[in-house]
């Protein structure tokens, strides 16, 4: 067979992803607020969008807060203002150890060096940026930089400005009285072996006892990890439900909350425009274009919603025994994609940062999708269900002699529960609840 170069013509087919298919796939993952931000830069590039007056005030007022949280409100609860039930954090972590520092008896080069080194502090009051680069930037003596670490160490909340988790406790130990030196002790050189609970080593190491250490080890737990604790730190961003769910006389209703998302409508000028011009021209052209990409948007929405509200119907219908019992059923996102004919990786877009008001509380949508575990009967229960089970098996046992995952196991037979010692293990991790021998209290 001879082969050489040549031009062929050759018919394919093959899905290419349309400008207008990946606007609705994003549009479809958007949670309500980032779809109303998207919605507000579409509506200023687009001139052929319109807006009620109503409207557009209600809009402006939401934009300009989009960062903060809107409840559900319900017909009689129209004159209800969430912000009349939070609490705000008066002053940040900056601002409360600078109010402090303007008190102390230190000169001007002090002072911004110590308001430098304040803010680099890290979210949790830390300071991570080793002092040498500190001196550098502020082409400072080192010992100056140390000098202000100290002044910074001297102010509250206790703790602030250590360079790790042993510093900070240790600041916060030295300042107590009376002052506690066997905790000061395990602290300063077996802080390791306390995360571990090798508490045996410790008391031979320091010739205490196995009760004492436990003591100490209970009130190091006392001691604050995170310095900012309890600061403001940037804005808060609350939840805002995309769904709610509502039991009206013993049925559940499944309502998208799109209240706050824009009206959008089509100026009719411009659909005047092209009938008397044409289609023909520049700014005929212009104008077509953004008509037509503001009628794929509208509908994109409308898509977004009747999806929204047939994964959240599916959902419901699978998991009725939830909002009676708070009891989940194993459930896929194949289940969902099959019930209401789309591709799973449709239902997971739909659920994707999507959260529903409910009358027993506020869930994720991933919330109400897990794994099941087989028992005795034949039955399939939720992975949820046992770990909730594992909670109280563990919380029910003597401290002095904790359970093993294998005791686990078989006292989860005895309940109808067919698992794994290594499942066990898993879901006892996943509850954040330490191994058998971590947990034995002396």
């Amino acid at each position: 067979m001879q082969l050489g170069y040549g031009l062929y013509q050759q018919q394919t087919q093959k899905l290419i992803m349309t400008p207008e298919l990946r606007q609705a796939i994003t549009i479809l993952q958007f949670p309500a607020i980032e779809l109303t931000e998207y919605l507000h830069q579409q509506i200023v590039e687009n001139p052929v969008f319109d807006i009620e007056d109503k409207e557009m005030e209600r809009y402006e007022f939401f934009y300009q807060n989009s960062r903060k949280s809107f409840g559900v409100m319900k017909a009689d609860e129209e004159e209800f203002n969430i912000w009349d039930r939070i609490a705000t954090p008066t002053a940040t972590l900056e601002e409360y150890l600078l109010e402090q520092a303007r008190f102390l008896a230190i000169d001007n080069r002090q002072f911004h060096i110590l308001k430098f080194i304040i803010g680099n502090l890290d979210d949790s009051g830390y300071l991570t940026i080793p002092l040498i680069d500190l001196a550098k930037q502020l082409q400072v003596n080192l010992s100056e930089i140390e000098q202000a670490l100290t002044l910074l160490h001297s102010l509250e909340p206790l703790g602030v400005g250590a360079r790790n988790l042993q510093e900070n406790l240790l600041l916060q130990l030295k300042k107590m009285d009376p002052i506690d030196e066997k905790a000061i002790r395990i602290v300063s050189h077996h802080l390791t072996d306390l995360g571990e609970k090798r508490f045996q080593k410790i008391a031979q190491a320091l010739g205490i006892s196995l009760l004492e250490v436990q003591q100490c080890a209970d009130f190091i737990k006392t001691l604050n990890p995170s310095p900012a604790y309890g600061f403001q730190n940037g804005t808060a961003r609350y939840i805002l439900p995309d769904i709610t769910i509502e039991k009206i006389e013993g049925e559940y209703i499944v309502i998208v909350n799109d209240t706050l998302v824009p009206r959008l409508k089509i100026n009719s000028y411009y659909r005047q425009y092209i009938q008397t011009h044409g289609q023909e021209g520049e700014a005929s052209k212009y104008i077509l274009d953004k008509l037509n990409a503001a009628e794929w948007l509208v509908k994109s929405i409308e898509q977004r919603r009747n999806t929204l509200y047939k994964v959240t119907n599916a959902i419901l219908k699978y998991q009725r025994q939830f909002f009676e019992t708070k009891q989940l059923k194993p459930l896929t996102l194949k289940t969902i994609a099959e019930e209401i004919g789309v591709h799973e990786s449709t239902v997971s877009r739909a659920t994707n940062q999507k959260y529903v008001q409910t009358p027993i509380g506020i869930f994720e949508l991933k919330y109400f999708f897990n794994t099941g575990v087989t028992t005795s009967s034949g039955e399939v229960t939720s992975a949820e269900n046992v770990k909730k089970l594992i909670k109280k098996v563990v919380e029910r046992e003597n401290k002095q002699k904790p359970l093993s995952d294998q005791k686990i196991v078989e006292l989860l037979q005895q309940e109808g529960i067919e698992i794994s010692r290594r499942t066990v293990a898993k879901y006892r991790d996943e509850l954040g609840i330490l191994s058998s021998s971590k947990r034995k209290r002396f």
